[in-house]
């Protein structure tokens, strides 16, 4: 008799339908499993053999395979442990083979018979639900799982649970989706006095998407205004939080099994890798922009990022995806993210003080700043000067606009590009101006006249690209937004194309 179990791979958020079968044959004893495992799904089996023992069932002399159909994809993690279990339950006659056919099981098997969570459980409950069965998880991931919805979810806390359930000794109770609780509170804009410009430029990127660069020196506030962007953004809609919490789950970092409602905040320290930052590693793993989408991806320190790593940011910010290619995976992760950066204008930092700056000025400036390519420059819709703050600004009261105003009017502006392309269809999804490219953008924010003849006297005399072309564009149909003007003017666009700027480099 051969067990058949299904339970799942991953590939990227995407999962591969995976048929464990388990045959008991006479001859030596052994456990052999077959079909490309990892280390840890080959260590499964002292798992099993434990787990097995620790409710008191014994396995039989016989020669186990285990083989995960299809034998040519690669099989990693532990999730594997419940369906080689069950697998091994069914040719034992304790559980019923034809219930076991209509669900997806996975789950890690502690040596007591406990299940433990795994990554993967929302994607995993997805792709049972386009295979029209249930999901056997353990119970920490049973909320999480409870997200796909229409499908049956059983969440045992451990392998007696499971089946006593079958055995019809016990019933297992649905789990309840849960939504993860809010987190502290974003800092707020009215601690920040002064920097009026780059307030601007925040709630300009804010309410289109754009990405933002902040150039000044050391203790200006950059950081201090990147860690406010969060404040001023809309929540997650729901079918973005499912689509955010998908790549949390497959990454591991889905605390609780509960839908993530806020959107992500991820600031990497300039030393990471570029695996780390764009993905991959040995199981092609979602890196920094990919845990961001949706959400802000703060670079501090720009120019002492890797040159290469800095790179290989530039296709995902054009397409917003992140394709991770090895030899042994080819995976895509989504990758949709605002890119707020801060930079320092030299490497001392104090280019304009001329009692601070260092001697070789400005040739320090243009060498620091040269660690960023021109193309990376350019896929960056909004720079912006942050000066030195003055004492006398600091010693004013605070500032009387406060995040929660600007997020109004963020939220304002976000509604009205909803309705703009709430009619196009689902293959072409656009959720932001800065999103909005070819065709489209030019029929959303074509500028009246005299901003047309802005524009291209502008793009001759600054010798603009045809994407930093488009770029001011998209601001300026933003700054309309943020006027409920319902079209392009000129004003719109001269405050867009301010935000251009080729070099911050002092001659």
């Amino acid at each position: 008799m051969v067990a058949r179990i299904h339970t799942v791979a991953f590939q990227g958020i995407e999962v591969l339908p995976i048929e464990v079968q388990v045959q008991m044959a006479p001859g030596l004893p052994a456990f052999v499993v077959v079909g490309l495992p990892d280390k840890a799904v080959a260590e499964s089996r002292e798992r099993v053999r434990a787990a097995l023992n620790a409710i008191g069932l014994a396995l039989p002399p016989k020669r186990i395979i285990v083989n995960l159909s299809p034998a040519d994809v690669q099989k990693e993690g532990s999730h594997f442990d419940l369906a080689i279990a069950a697998g091994l339950l069914v040719t034992m006659g304790v559980l019923p083979a034809d219930e076991l056919d209509g669900y997806v099981t996975l789950g890690e098997l502690a040596l007591d018979g406990s299940l433990t969570a795994v990554a993967g459980a929302l994607p995993a409950a997805m792709g049972a639900a386009g295979q029209e069965r249930g999901l056997i998880c353990p119970a920490a991931c049973g909320s999480e799982a409870a997200w796909a919805g229409g499908i049956e979810i059983l969440a045992p806390a451990n392998l007696l649970a499971l089946i006593n359930h079958f055995k019809g000794a016990q019933v297992l109770t649905p789990p309840s989706p849960r939504l993860a609780a809010d987190g502290p509170a974003p800092p707020d804009l009215k601690d920040i006095k002064g920097q009026e410009t780059a307030k601007r430029a925040l709630e300009l990127a804010a309410a289109g998407g754009h990405n933002l660069l902040m150039l000044g020196p050391p203790g200006s506030g950059k950081s201090m205004l990147a860690a406010r962007l969060p404040g001023l953004l809309p929540p997650l809609d729901p079918a973005e939080a499912l689509e955010v919490s998908m790549i949390h789950s497959v990454a591991g970092l889905l605390g609780d099994g509960a839908l993530m409602r806020q959107r992500p905040f991820r600031d990497p320290h300039h030393s990471a890798s570029l695996p780390a930052l764009v993905g991959g590693g040995s199981r092609a793993k979602p890196g920094e922009i990919s845990l961001a989408h949706l959400g802000v991806l703060f670079l501090d320190e720009l120019p002492e990022f890797a040159r290469a790593t800095l790179e290989s940011l530039r296709q995902p910010l054009e397409s917003g995806r992140a394709v991770v290619a090895r030899a042994n995976a080819h995976v895509t992760y989504p990758a949709r993210v605002q890119l707020v950066a801060a930079m320092n204008p030299c490497r001392c930092g104090h280019l304009d003080d001329p009692a601070q700056a260092c001697a070789r000025a400005p040739r320090c400036a243009q060498d620091y700043q040269s660690k960023i390519s021109g193309p990376l420059f350019d896929r960056i819709d909004l720079h912006v000067e942050v000066p030195a703050v003055r004492a006398v600004d600091l010693a004013l009261p605070p500032p009387a606009e406060d995040s929660a105003t600007v997020a109004k009017r963020v939220a304002r502006a976000r509604a009205r590009q909803t309705e703009r392309f709430a009619p196009l269809p689902a293959e072409r999804r656009v959720r932001t101006n800065a999103e909005a490219d070819g065709a489209l953008l030019l029929e959303i924010a074509d500028p009246d006249p005299d901003g047309k003849r802005l524009l291209v006297d502008a793009a001759e005399r600054l010798k603009l690209s045809a994407r930093a072309y488009h770029r001011v564009l998209r601001v300026a149909r933003t700054l309309a937004d943020l006027d409920s003007s319902a079209g392009v003017r000129r004003a719109h666009v001269a405050e867009a194309l301010s935000y251009r700027r080729l070099s911050f480099s002092r001659a």
